[in-house]
């Protein structure tokens, strides 16, 4: 299983607020390209997000569902990348001084993925999951520096 780990300058919530918009998926997840469709219920437990992998031609349509949802603290999902397979993926925030810990945890639970040798697998996953929370922490740290007291119009 790959386990990535970072320090983040922003409160859990800013991070549970990147994740509970569907829509912003690809903005952080590497390899996700577009959003076709985001489950009205979504991040509850079983919702999906319809979204695309790849690069243009090569685009494939697929899921990720919620398995978890637990704000601030933890999420869960199944990532369908066919004919890669799925995995499931753990999001846990840890307050951590004036920001929070992320930690993200990703494993194959089905298809030809499973079968690769768990050593490569890791090793290209801590890379990707590396610049994943990369991303993350863009959307998160600049949600947690918004004004909310304020109205928009003075911000």
């Amino acid at each position: 299983m790959s386990r990535n780990v970072r320090r983040m300058n922003c409160p859990p919530d800013a991070v549970f607020r990147v994740l509970a918009d569907g829509w912003l998926y690809p903005s952080w997840v590497v390899g996700a390209s577009r959003m076709r469709d985001v489950d009205a219920a979504w991040p509850q437990p079983g919702a999906k997000l319809h979204h695309s992998v790849g690069v243009w031609p090569a685009l494939l349509d697929d899921t990720t569902s919620s398995v978890t949802w637990n704000p601030p603290r933890l999420m869960v999902m199944t990532a369908r990348g066919w004919p890669i397979g799925e995995a499931r993926v753990t999001i846990d925030v840890k307050p951590f001084g004036g920001g929070c810990l992320v930690r993200i945890q990703e494993e194959a639970v089905s298809g030809p993925a499973k079968a690769i040798p768990r050593v490569l697998t890791d090793v290209l996953l801590q890379w990707r999951n590396a610049e994943t929370l990369h991303r993350l922490a863009y959307l998160a740290e600049g949600f947690g520096q918004i004004d909310t007291a304020s109205p928009p119009e003075t911000r």
